[in-house]
């Protein structure tokens, strides 16, 4: 029986594959060469074919094969499909769509927050932002990637806007993208060490206006570093 590994080393070789471009729109190609080419089972390349459907990466045509789709059919926002398009091109345009897509959601899912929190989520997000300063003196990069993960998810999910909360998987993939490109060097300023702290405090004070600044400053914060690690794309203008 294939192992969960082997499916997500397969699923994200023809993910990368298809996202790079180097199997081109309109192209097919059928289970047998999925077969052939990874060493998998039947089973194991229809699993993984099945997926990339769902992803509208592909689709199955009879008598064509499995086709691949043109990039505006793609699930853009799909964090796997996010996740191959930054891996294939770190400092490309997606990360800097997505910062776009922060700048507009975050600051309003903020202020929501602010409005709607429940206690305990007021609670744990002054909670994030103390570790987050605390392991971001520390230097500690993982650790600052994991609380910084949960403190914006969290953000969103306290907004009570199911639509924003259904973004956390996306917002998780940039914050990640973000950190891979900056590596071990990837320290956080003290600024953005004090916009979450401000952040956090807003909601918890219940000052929607005030988290709402708080949060567009730090996306911005965010826009610059990335323009000073050479991103290409979006955030030029």
């Amino acid at each position: 029986m294939p192992t969960p590994a082997l499916r997500t080393d397969v699923l994200d070789a023809l993910g990368r594959e298809i996202v790079s471009g180097r199997l081109r729109p309109g192209q097919a190609l059928t289970l047998e060469e999925v077969q052939k080419q990874y060493g998998v089972s039947r089973t194991l390349a229809r699993d993984c074919v099945r997926t990339l459907e769902s992803l509208h990466l592909v689709r199955s045509r009879r008598r064509v094969g499995i086709v691949v789709l043109e990039r505006e059919d793609w699930s853009a926002l799909a964090p796997e499909v996010i996740r191959w398009q930054i891996q294939e091109d770190p400092q490309g345009p997606k990360i800097g769509g997505l910062t776009e897509l922060r700048a507009a959601v975050e600051p309003v899912a903020a202020a929501a927050a602010a409005r709607r929190a429940t206690e305990a989520q007021r609670t744990r997000l002054l909670e994030l932002a103390a570790s987050i300063r605390s392991v971001g003196e520390e230097g500690s990069v993982a650790s600052y990637l994991e609380d910084d993960v949960a403190f914006h998810c969290l953000i969103l999910q306290a907004s009570q806007n199911d639509v924003f909360a259904a973004l956390s998987g996306v917002i998780a993939e940039v914050l990640a993208a973000r950190a891979r490109m900056g590596g071990a060097s990837d320290i956080p300023k003290s600024e953005a060490l004090d916009l979450h702290d401000r952040v956090a405090r807003c909601i918890a004070a219940g000052d929607a206006a005030g988290a709402e600044e708080a949060m567009r400053a730090l996306v911005s914060e965010v826009r610059r570093v990335l323009l000073e690690r050479g991103l290409r794309g979006y955030l030029e203008a």
